[in-house]
């Protein structure tokens, strides 16, 4: 097993490399971000959504080539942004929200950071869909894996005031303040988003990613057990914890499965 890490790490391409080193960047960022004080995060949220984009799309090229980044950026980043921007001002597709400008620059009312999220979280939800679904079934896993991440990012963005909402009637049991339609909302667009990469990219089942290729799996899989872990350990959100756990553990613990599976 040695031997064969030792080749991942030698066979590993630019791309990869800077996949790993903003990766790296991410964690950091994260890190730091927990132990800031409410009110002196932006830095670190800025940095964290900035280098995981970074990392996705060079991941992207790493396993793809060039035009994946650039069918990346143009389907995530301008899906996104268009689906935020018809959220913002129409209440569709997620229910009625306002941006509070604590976000820095923003498009059509949407700060730039929002399109960037959807990048770095794009991609690697369509590597889990590729990974654990066979054919078009990569299209609902996919949706599924990036849309359960809001489960944690929404009320964490609230409680730090980054956007509010305006009408929340039904929740999710245990996920608060946050309306029903938002992670509808989020279903559809994750769901056609991943549509849209698996439709243009090259087909076929990713295989068990080794070091060989970027960072963006390992990130999903941060991204999920951090998230659970911040929600019962410092943010006072037990039940977002074990919600967000269980809704995007649903894909996670399976992927985090197949990698394993494919270090041995």
């Amino acid at each position: 097993m040695a031997v064969r890490a030792r080749a991942d790490v030698a066979g590993m391409t630019a791309s990869a490399w800077l996949s790993w080193s903003a990766g790296a960047v991410v964690v950091l960022a994260q890190i730091l971000y927990s132990m800031s004080e409410p009110g002196q995060r932006f830095a670190t949220t800025a940095i964290s959504v900035v280098a995981f984009a970074v990392s996705s799309v060079f991941d992207a090229v790493s396993r793809f080539g060039a035009r994946a980044a650039v069918v990346l950026v143009t389907v995530a980043g301008g899906g996104g942004l268009t689906a935020e921007a018809l959220g913002v001002h129409t209440g569709f597709p997620f229910g009625d929200y306002t941006y509070t400008g604590t976000l820095g620059v923003a498009v059509f009312a949407v700060p730039v950071l929002v399109p960037l999220a959807w990048i770095m979280m794009a991609w690697p939800a369509f590597l889990v869909g590729r990974s654990l679904g066979a054919g078009w079934w990569a299209v609902p896993v996919g949706g599924w894996a990036l849309a359960s991440w809001d489960v944690f990012l929404d009320p964490q963005m609230v409680d730090e005031g980054h956007w509010r909402w305006l009408d929340v009637t039904a929740t999710l049991p245990g996920v608060h303040g946050i309306p029903l339609s938002n992670f509808a909302g989020w279903l559809l667009v994750a769901t056609v988003l991943v549509l849209l990469l698996h439709r243009l990219l090259p087909d076929g089942r990713v295989s068990p990613p080794r070091l060989r290729g970027g960072a963006a799996p390992v990130l999903y899989l941060w991204t999920y057990f951090s998230s659970v872990w911040a929600h019962a350990a410092f943010f006072g959100r037990p039940w977002v914890s074990l919600v967000g756990g269980l809704v995007m553990g649903a894909v996670a613990l399976p992927f985090a499965r197949t990698l394993r599976r494919g270090r041995r």
